[in-house]
């Protein structure tokens, strides 16, 4: 186990052993254990009662949070004809089509999000293999391929984040940054939850949200009280 540094073990002192926080307590408690020099992101961890290895109960989606997640979002978009126009009117920092796919063929990346038209998809499929493992493929299921240009940009900028259940039944997600206060990252972390709520899949039973814990980037997590979750989204 890797041995924690000073300011880390200070942060951790003051979280209560063994206490799981209601969501209020648990993002005050995170962000009064911040040390860092730089604006720490907040991230939340749920532990889901899924087995993503199977397809019914896999968990996959998208949320466009309401305070964003502090960060300026680059959007590539593959596009042609007058669909490159809309997406650049929306704000698209990079439009183009089969010359976007040999310059990141070639290496470029300085972009955060991709969005295509569904008929610039074999095209985009060529490059599939590149995008897919950097999370950067764009998908119908979370509203990154599609003809609706404007929207898609739009939620992208306005904070639109993309999440999916890992192999341990995990969600991870960012939730904004530490100087958002505990109001802004709450209201976040609502809309966030009341998604996963609704994703839930019918073949998941028993308790479903079985674990939470917010933690920002350098510091320790903090344990949520999973029965709060029907106080927070009532």
């Amino acid at each position: 186990m890797a041995k924690r540094g000073k300011k880390y073990l200070e942060a951790k002192s003051k979280i209560k052993a063994g206490t799981r926080y209601d969501f209020r307590e648990a993002v005050e408690t995170a962000l009064a254990t911040t040390y860092a020099k730089f604006d720490e992101t907040v991230d939340v961890a749920v532990r889901l009662g899924v087995d993503p290895r199977h397809a019914d109960q896999m968990v996959r989606g998208s949320v466009v949070l309401p305070n964003g997640i502090g960060k300026q979002v680059r959007v590539l978009v593959f596009a042609k004809g007058e669909k490159e126009k809309e997406a650049l009117d929306a704000g698209a920092d990079y439009v183009g089509n089969d010359e976007l796919v040999e310059k990141i063929k070639g290496g470029w990346f300085d972009f955060d999000k991709a969005v295509a038209t569904p008929d610039m998809m074999g095209a985009v499929g060529k490059i599939g293999r590149i995008l897919g493992p950097r999370g950067l493929m764009p998908n119908a299921k979370v509203g990154t391929v599609t003809f609706d240009l404007a929207r898609a940009v739009q939620e992208l900028k306005a904070g639109k984040i993309d999440f999916r259940v890992e192999k341990a039944g995990i969600v991870h997600a960012p939730m904004g940054k530490v100087s958002f206060g505990p109001e802004k990252i709450l209201q976040n972390i609502t809309a966030f939850i009341e998604t996963l709520l609704r994703l839930k899949p019918a073949a998941s039973k028993g308790t479903y949200m079985r674990s939470i814990a917010v933690s920002t980037t350098m510091g320790p997590g903090v344990k949520i009280d999973a029965a709060a979750v029907k106080d927070l989204v009532k």
